[in-house]
């Protein structure tokens, strides 16, 4: 692999090679590429805490109706014609129908679900993952029923999902939730009386263990320790506006106004993100997730009279103070990859590898 070291020194050596290298690196030999991919590498790269948090990114674009992914990378070596961060194309979902519209995402370990959406408005069952150590895409079970906009939600290592499927009194209470424990591969029914009937939900989040759904007239908090119902607390419902994340058990997202807010639950009470007055107003097209601690947004920005758009990544430092507010610091904010316009944010995502 390495002359003159052992291949166990060798392995050591080359976990602590940050992944952005491993491009560069695959061209060396044909050992060390086909080591680049195994789960050796990061199996010893987790065992050394060199495995590090990567952003993912889905977006549709006007020229493609397929879902596309990137992933964010930081150039080693940036120049003043180059950015400092950039997109890079992950492969695309393999033999998936075009203009799938309403799936859910959900990353368990180093893999991310895509679960379900609709093609001509038939809802689908099916799910698929991608492994994020060698970009690989896999069919995983499908759901027990075809699911649109439903919400998803890990806890403990198992996927929920709430809603999406049109359910009646009888069967309402087997299939309208459900849970996957990718440690079996099976997908079981998740029981459920509550009296929320919507099929559409609109954003989904996990604080304290508990998963949070929201639909257009009103929500529910689902406890899978002792599997009870709630319906979610007006204060959250009146508050929540587009997709959000967690984040030191506090929900991130941005109101009516554009404005960032995160609520804690523990005080039922929204709190406005000081600090990041640079931010433009989130109206629409944005999207946040938790990357390793930090507050991630990813936003479109539309400007100028060209045919491309940007898609602009900005990584804020969240902090409480004594008094309860909320302050955010921003570490830095580049346009990471130009697209054309009409081209819109789908989702993004956290991944650990």
């Amino acid at each position: 692999m390495i002359p003159t070291l052992p291949d166990d020194v060798a392995i050591n050596c080359l976990a602590r090679i940050p992944r952005s290298h491993h491009p560069i690196l695959s061209l060396v030999s044909k050992p060390i590429r086909s080591l680049l991919s195994s789960s050796l590498l990061y199996t010893t790269r987790s065992l050394l805490s060199c495995d590090h948090h990567f952003l993912y990114l889905c977006l549709r674009v006007p020229t493609n109706p397929s879902l596309l992914f990137f992933t964010l990378h930081q150039s080693p070596h940036p120049t003043t014609s180059t950015r400092r961060h950039i997109l890079v194309p992950v492969p695309p979902i393999p033999s998936t129908p075009p203009s799938v519209i309403g799936s859910a995402f959900a990353v368990v370990g180093h893999r991310i679900y895509v679960l379900g959406g609709s093609v001509n408005d038939v809802p689908s069952p099916h799910v698929w993952a991608l492994d994020c150590r060698v970009n690989v895409w896999e069919p995983a079970p499908k759901m027990r029923v075809g699911r649109e906009f439903p919400a998803a939600g890990v806890i403990g290592g198992r996927i929920y999902v709430i809603g999406g499927c049109l359910v009646d009194n009888w069967s309402r209470s087997r299939n309208w939730a459900e849970v996957f424990d990718p440690k079996t591969g099976s997908w079981n029914p998740v029981s459920s009386q509550i009296e929320i009937r919507d099929k559409w939900m609109h954003a989904s989040a996990v604080i304290d263990d508990k998963m949070y759904a929201m639909a257009d007239r009103g929500g529910v908090k689902y406890n899978p320790e002792n599997q009870s119902w709630e319906s979610v607390e007006t204060e959250v419902d009146l508050g929540w506006r587009g997709r959000g994340c967690v984040v030191d058990g506090v929900l991130y997202c941005y109101d009516y106004l554009g404005k960032i807010r995160g609520f804690d639950t523990k005080k039922g009470e929204w709190r406005e993100l000081r600090g990041v007055e640079g931010l433009p107003r989130f109206l629409c097209g944005a999207t946040m997730t938790n990357l390793g601690g930090k507050l991630v947004v990813v936003w479109e920005e539309n400007g100028g009279s060209g045919k491309e758009m940007g898609i602009r990544c900005a990584e804020i430092v969240v902090d409480r103070g004594g008094d309860g507010e909320l302050w955010g610091k921003i570490g830095w904010s580049d346009v990471v990859l130009s697209v054309p316009k009409g081209s819109s944010i789908v989702h993004c995502m956290a991944v650990k590898v």
